[in-house]
């Protein structure tokens, strides 16, 4: 049985979005009452949240984005750059604390006192680009996290692996033109194709080409497709690259029942990505693996996901 730690705190709550929005408080909610009814809470290793050194936000974001982002919370505006990115007083600081609770983890990571975790943190950080707040997110926090891996703890070769259903553009324009991260992303493509980008043509750039690969699914094909894709796209592609640490962006909302999306995922399909990414860290970086929430917003489906999800990191 593995050390899998898990960072949550009830102060991600306070991020409040408008009546309605799909990024609401209730999807933490769920998730932690979901693993207290599988049993699971006592078999994971609590990690304190900390909002993170505004030091490591600048090591992906510019000053003048972190300044706009807290001056918008401040003033009490309703959202930033776009009305999806629905935001209150709070936010800035919650943003922060995300952030932060990556690290948490990280820092144990490192230290050896876990072999793994999953950072239950919100709001979400795929699509937030250097200069730029979308879908939801405002923070890269898994992109903090591979900056963070290398700056503070010398790692020198981190992947990125991305099963949200949507494309992570933010991840890829961050490290685009860097060959030090690779990103690897699998998401529905076209139809619910927000946010447009991550064609299997989008490779890289400069120093980065080659460090970048997409997988669009075409809507409606679901488990099969996946499998498929995964065992004969990213599999070899990590063997290629051969990762010292293996960051997740962990998206639950290709199921069948979310309606974000149209892949079809079914519960078995999670559980084979899931335990798909654990093989490949137990083979190629000593199991160091740190999932992080993404998407995921039928609230009925979103804990059951989360603790199967869970159960892999604890048992394989």
């Amino acid at each position: 049985m593995n050390r899998t730690g898990f960072v949550y705190d009830e102060r991600y709550l306070k991020h409040i979005t408008f009546d309605g929005h799909p990024e609401c408080f209730q999807r933490l909610e769920a998730i932690v009452a979901g693993l207290q009814e599988a049993g699971l809470m006592e078999k994971l290793v609590p990690i304190a949240a900390e909002p993170a050194n505004q030091k490591w936000i600048e090591a992906v974001h510019s000053i003048h984005y972190i300044v706009r982002i807290e001056d918008a919370c401040l003033m009490g505006l309703p959202d930033v750059d776009h009305q999806d990115n629905s935001i209150c007083r709070d936010t800035y600081d919650i943003a922060l604390l995300a952030a932060g609770g990556v690290l948490k983890a990280i820092d144990q990571l490192m230290a050896g006192r876990i072999d793994n975790a999953f950072c239950a943190v919100r709001p979400p950080g795929h699509h937030a680009e250097t200069e730029k707040a979308m879908g939801f997110c405002f923070f890269n926090n898994v992109a903090i996290g591979a900056r963070y891996l290398q700056q503070h703890w010398g790692i020198e070769k981190i992947a990125i692996i991305d099963f949200d259903v949507h494309h992570g553009n933010g991840t890829q324009q961050i490290f685009e033109n860097d060959s030090s991260v690779f990103y690897y992303s699998i998401h529905e493509h076209p139809s619910f194709a927000y946010p447009g980008t991550g064609r299997d043509f989008e490779q890289g750039s400069a120093e980065g080409e080659g460090y970048t690969l997409n997988t669009p699914i075409l809507p409606g094909r679901g488990d099969m497709d996946y499998r498929k894709k995964l065992t004969t796209d990213m599999v070899p592609a990590i063997k290629r690259f051969e990762p010292e640490v293996l960051l997740v962006s962990a998206g639950f909302d290709g199921h069948s029942s979310d309606l974000m999306s149209g892949v079809n995922l079914s519960a078995e399909g999670y559980k084979f990505i899931s335990e798909t990414l654990m093989n490949l860290a137990n083979r190629y970086t000593g199991g160091r693996l740190i999932s992080v929430l993404e998407g995921g917003y039928n609230l009925d489906i979103l804990s059951s996901l989360v603790a199967d999800h869970l159960k892999v990191l604890i048992e394989q």
